[in-house]
């Protein structure tokens, strides 16, 4: 039985050592350990300027020591301890020191990260390319695939009638000697509409400035190098002789704005569809129902809990200071002032439980072959977490369910279903199947989705004119107006830009503490199932870190937001 030794120095100041209890938690890459109290017998622990050494004994090698977890709590009365560092030694010898420094006060719990510094982040390559190429149609296009809204593109099968584009308008993008339409059937043409932002009401918080929102649809080719490049934008959804169809071959300038114009409408529908409802608020809808539902003994809540613990909370806090009255929102964004209410109202009528299944949600847009896409890092990772997710999910859900009959016959989960249910959602759940499915999706766009579509916020809108957040001019309605001067009056100004620097960064920051997919330090399981079943998931996890490691070996644009290592288990920021 592996044996790792642990080390813990307490501070020299008055009062810095504690008479309560401290627990530790080892969090490795291949397991966690047991949540083991720290205490020797006749023996005065955690004394001023003592340090201490302990055993903590676990069933199977932990891997990489990367996270540890104090825990301190109430002996007789409220006890402050000042933690200096602690060390741990493996079984293989090597040691590994957690920096602490710092006053452990009330019940408190403390996650400290290796203070080795062999993580520490290199320069903002991606948000530096960005920055260099933001101009090149191969870069526009690239974000649809692999940005931070990588779920709007979808493969092309007939040209809508408000989308009038003939062969003749884009045949020197063509690089088959094919028709528009040959190139269509083929496969090779893929759309973008945003028809949701058509009658949403732009920000008008600000009398000074009148800010703008469109609702463009733009087309797409896939080359024959494989590179997704847009052929032509109308920034509107009724065709005419005041929405032109913008193309590649008008003036640098009129497709430049155009292209930042549907950039704009980009951003809008990423910051409240994509990330807001889809993750936050949907999140946040199954863990309300599960804390009305479900007792805290249930599996279904132990194996949910992780994955929802901080969503409530970090909603209230984007209630208090993003998306309320004089929020961010209404200070940088095109959607403020109401707008972006009035775009998560119209986008929940419509949204449904399918639309959340990964594998389902690509395949309806017709992205699901990798051969025809062979660079759509985000499906290509999303298919492995998701399967991992769901085969760890599988192994708890059949610990406790062993048959379809047990699913049927627990009033608590079909309680569960029928609280969250809506329009086009599951009423209830009849099979083990059917209830693996269901946890799935809450896990994955708890954990997996809210990383793809958050976390690479800075790198890819840190840029204003890739991603500005409102526009102070209407867009253009003829073709030969645009200018360097017509562009800069369009974009955001400082102000508003600032704002919207300023959470885009806070937006993209990892927590301190951070627990990444697979980590569970709180052992609300004690069978030894279950625990085998995680240890199993983390070791799938791993194999996936590495293999996307490899893979983005020497990319200018290495894809990471899928990455298991990058992905926390909660909805956290």
């Amino acid at each position: 039985m592996p044996s790792y030794t642990v080390t813990i120095a307490t501070g020299n100041q008055w009062f810095a050592g504690t008479d309560d209890y401290i627990y530790i938690t080892l969090v490795g890459t291949e397991q966690c350990s047991e949540r083991t109290l720290l205490d020797k017998p006749l023996y005065n622990d955690f004394e001023r300027g003592a340090v201490d050494s302990y055993s903590v004994r676990v069933e199977e090698n932990l891997g990489d020591i990367v996270l540890v977890k104090i825990e301190k709590r109430k002996y007789w009365m409220q006890d402050d301890w000042y933690c200096r560092y602690i060390t741990v030694k493996t079984p293989s010898g090597d040691y590994v020191e957690f920096p602490c420094f710092r006053w452990l006060v009330d019940d408190k719990e403390v996650v400290l990260r290796d203070g080795r510094g062999t993580h520490i982040p290199q320069d903002d390559k991606t948000g530096l390319y960005v920055m260099q190429h933001w101009k090149e149609d191969f870069m526009f296009g690239y974000q649809f695939l692999n940005g931070c809204n990588p779920v709007m593109i979808q493969k092309c099968t007939k040209l809508p009638d408000k989308f009038p584009v003939t062969h003749e308008m884009v045949s020197v993008s063509l690089e088959r000697e094919l028709t528009l339409e040959q190139e269509i059937e083929a496969g090779n043409v893929y759309i973008v509409d945003y028809k949701v932002l058509e009658g949403i009401s732009p920000n008008c918080t600000d009398p000074c400035t009148l800010q703008y929102l469109a609702a463009p649809i733009c087309l797409l080719y896939n080359n024959t190098h494989n590179k997704i490049l847009p052929i032509a934008i109308q920034l509107g959804q009724t065709p005419g002789e005041d929405s032109p169809i913008f193309l590649p071959t008008d003036g640098e300038y009129d497709w430049l704005l155009a292209k930042i114009w549907v950039r704009s409408a980009d951003f809008q529908h990423h910051q409240t569809i994509t990330h807001l409802l889809r993750t936050h608020l949907i999140t946040e809808m199954f863990a309300v129902a599960m804390y009305r539902q479900l007792p805290a003994v249930h599996p279904v809540y132990k194996l949910l809990i992780p994955h929802v613990r901080f969503t409530i909370a970090i909603n209230t806090k984007a209630r208090e200071q993003l998306i309320c009255e004089c929020g961010i929102f209404d200070k940088a964004n095109a959607t403020g002032g109401g707008g972006h209410i009035q775009l998560v109202q119209k986008c929940t009528k419509s949204l449904t439980f399918r639309s959340l299944c990964f594998p389902d949600m690509i395949k309806i847009r017709g992205m699901d072959s990798k051969e025809d896409l062979p660079t759509y890092f985000y499906r290509d990772d999303g298919y492995q977490v998701w399967e991992a997710t769901k085969s760890f999910v599988s192994d708890v859900v059949c610990i406790y369910y062993t048959s379809d009959e047990t699913v049927q016959g627990d009033e608590e989960i079909q309680a569960f279903v029928k609280d969250v249910c809506s329009f086009e959602f599951p009423k209830s759940v009849k099979t083990r199947e059917e209830l693996i499915e269901y946890l799935t999706v809450i896990v994955f766009t708890a954990s997996s989705q809210h990383a793809a579509v958050n976390f690479g916020q800075y790198d890819w809108c840190s840029w204003i004119p890739n991603a500005p957040s409102t526009m102070r001019k209407p867009p253009p309605k003829q073709k030969g107006l645009a200018d360097v001067n017509l562009i800069m009056e369009s974009l955001p100004d400082c102000g508003r830009s600032s704002w919207h620097l300023g959470a885009v960064w806070a937006l993209s920051q990892y927590q301190e503490n951070e627990l990444y997919l697979g980590m569970y330090p709180d052992e609300h399981f004690i069978e030894k199932p279950v625990k085998e079943a995680m240890g199993k998931f983390r070791k799938q996890l791993a194999e996936i870190t590495s293999s996307i490691k490899k893979r983005n070996e020497g990319k200018k644009l290495p894809y990471y937001n899928m990455s298991p290592n990058k992905i926390p288990n909660s909805v956290a920021v």
